[in-house]
C-alpha cells in the first residue's frame, strides 16, 4: 500500500487531473474535514454561499477519503432529493475507482449503483434524499448536504418541523457509537435546520464563510472582500445582491438569515463585556415550559435569565439557562439555579391565571422558601412587554457578559417578533421589569456590591 497523503494531498491529486486546485477557503474546509477524519471533531457545520464548491470537497472527495481512513467505515449521505444524493454518490464512486492506487483500496465488483456501493476494506456508502429509506442502515459518518431545495420549503413551518423531527428521530439514530456528522449548507431561514441545531445548544464546530467578508473573518479577509475572487468578484456579488434582494442575499450569500420584517431589538448596540462590572442588584427571571422535546413536537424552552444592574445603571445579562424538560425537571432546575445564584437574587416567575398555573407557582414558592420570589401574571402582548428592554438597548444602556450562550440570545433578539422561539425575550422582558421595581431601586441607591469582584 502506498504512503497515504492527508486530505489536502488527496484533494490536490484528484483535482490536478481537472486542472484545478483548492482555493484559500477550500483549504480551510479541508482542514476542518481532516479534523473529522482524525477524530478531533464529531459535529462539523459548514455554511457557505452557492457556487463555493463546498459540495465538491465535503460530499464528493471527503467520503472517499474517510472510507479509506476508517476500516469498514459506513457512510450515509443525505441531500434534499434522492436524485441529488445519487449524483453525489456517482461522483464519489468514480473518485474511488480512478484513485485506487492512492487510496490503497478499491470497490467491490458488484458496486455499480450510484446510491449504494462497498469497498474491499469493508467500507460502505449509502445515499438518500431527505426523509428517504434509511431504516436498518448504520453510519460512522453522516453527511447532510443542503437539505432544503427552495424558498417554499424554507418558508414552510410544517416543512421545517418535519425536517427537524426526521433529523432527530430517524437520521441521527443511524449513528454508530462515536459516529460523526458533517452538515454542509447554504442558509435559507433563521429557523432552518442549521439555525435550530445551533440554537438547540448542540456542540457544533462551525465554519461560516460569507460571500463578502465581515469583521473578524475566519480567513483574515478585509471587510467586503470576496470569498473566491478568482471565480466571482466582489463587484459581481454586489450586482447579484441588488438583483435578488437583501433578505435572500443575507441568508444565502452572507449566511445571516433575517426575518421578513424589521426586528424590535438593535443588537448592534449591545456591548459584550469580558468581565462583570460591580453589580448592585440581581434578578433571575423565568419563562416556563414543561414539555420535553419528542418526535412530532417542537416545544418551547424554559429559560432563566439572570440580569444585573451595575453601579453606573448599566443593565448586564449575566447568565442564561435554557432547557427543555418535563415539569419535574423544570422545577428541579429552578431550585438548583436559585441555590447557585444565592439568596440575594430576586427570582421572577410567571403566574398562569389557570388553576394548574397557580398550583405550579405555589409549589415553586414552597420549594424556594427562604429566597426572594416575585410571581405575577403576564399581561399585554409580547411585543409590548419587550419594549422597555428594547428601549434600554437603544439607549446603549445594555450589555451581556461574554459566554457561549451569547450567540443564541442575539439571534433570538434579532429575529423577534418573527422568531420561531421567543422564550429568551419573554424572560428578558420580565427581568427588566423586575430590576426597576421599588425594592430594586432602593437596593441600587444603597450601592451594595454583590457581584463582579
Amino acid at each position: 500500500m502506498p504512503a497515504q497523503p492527508g486530505f489536502l494531498g488527496f484533494a490536490e491529486r484528484v483535482l490536478a487531473d481537472l486542472q484545478q486546485s483548492p482555493a484559500r477557503h477550500h483549504k480551510a474546509l479541508i482542514a476542518r474535514l481532516e479534523d473529522v477524519a482524525e477524530g478531533r471533531c464529531d459535529r462539523l457545520m459548514v455554511q457557505m454561499p452557492p457556487g463555493s464548491a463546498k459540495s465538491t470537497y465535503g460530499s464528493v472527495l471527503f467520503p472517499a477519503y474517510f472510507m479509506q481512513r476508517q476500516l469498514r467505515g459506513q457512510v450515509i449521505a443525505v441531500a434534499h432529493t434522492a436524485s441529488l444524493a445519487h449524483h453525489f454518490g456517482r461522483q464519489v464512486r468514480q473518485v474511488i475507482a480512478e484513485n485506487e492506487d492512492w487510496l490503497g483500496v478499491g470497490l467491490t465488483k458488484d458496486s455499480r449503483a450510484a446510491g449504494e456501493f462497498r469497498l474491499l476494506n469493508g467500507g460502505a456508502y449509502f445515499a438518500s434524499g431527505v426523509r428517504g429509506p434509511i431504516t436498518g442502515r448504520r453510519a460512522d459518518l453522516i453527511i447532510i448536504d443542503d437539505p432544503i431545495k427552495s424558498w417554499a420549503e424554507a418558508e414552510s413551518l410544517t416543512f421545517r418541523d418535519t425536517l427537524h423531527d426526521w433529523y432527530r428521530a430517524e437520521l441521527t439514530a443511524r449513528l454508530r457509537p462515536h459516529g460523526k456528522i458533517v452538515f454542509i449548507m447554504t442558509r435559507w431561514h433563521e429557523d432552518d435546520l442549521a439555525g435550530r441545531l445551533v440554537l438547540g445548544g448542540g456542540e457544533w464546530e462551525t465554519l461560516r464563510l460569507p460571500a463578502l467578508a465581515l469583521a473578524g473573518d475566519p480567513l483574515g479577509r478585509a471587510v467586503g472582500e470576496a470569498l473566491w475572487p478568482e471565480w466571482q468578484s466582489a463587484e459581481t456579488i454586489m450586482r447579484l445582491r441588488n438583483e435578488i434582494g437583501e433578505r435572500s442575499f443575507s441568508a444565502m450569500y452572507q449566511q445571516e438569515p433575517k426575518p421578513s420584517d424589521s426586528a424590535t431589538f438593535d443588537v448592534s448596540k449591545i456591548a459584550i463585556l469580558p468581565a462583570s462590572p460591580e453589580i448592585v442588584r440581581v434578578v433571575r427571571a423565568w419563562d416556563l415550559a414543561a414539555t420535553a422535546a419528542a418526535s412530532g413536537r417542537n416545544p418551547d424552552y424554559t429559560v432563566g435569565l439572570k440580569l444585573g444592574a451595575a453601579v453606573s445603571g448599566l443593565l448586564v445579562v449575566l447568565d442564561i439557562l435554557r432547557m427543555r424538560g418535563g415539569a419535574g425537571e423544570v422545577e428541579a432546575a429552578i431550585v438548583a439555579t436559585a441555590a447557585r445564584d444565592g439568596r440575594q437574587t430576586l427570582i421572577g416567575l410567571p403566574k398562569d391565571p389557570g388553576q394548574a398555573g397557580i398550583a405550579q407557582v405555589e409549589y415553586l414558592k414552597r420549594a424556594l422558601d427562604g429566597y426572594q420570589v416575585d410571581a405575577t401574571p403576564e399581561t399585554g402582548a409580547k411585543a409590548t412587554r419587550a419594549m422597555p428592554a428594547a428601549a434600554e438597548i437603544d439607549k446603549g444602556n445594555f450589555a451581556v457578559l461574554a459566554a457561549p450562550w451569547n450567540e443564541n440570545f442575539f439571534r433570538e433578539l434579532e429575529a423577534f417578533p418573527d422568531s420561531a422561539k421567543d422564550d429568551q425575550v419573554d424572560a428578558l422582558a420580565r427581568a427588566v421589569g423586575l430590576i426597576w421595581q421599588p425594592a430594586a431601586q432602593a437596593a441600587r441607591r444603597r450601592h451594595v456590591p454583590i457581584l463582579g469582584r
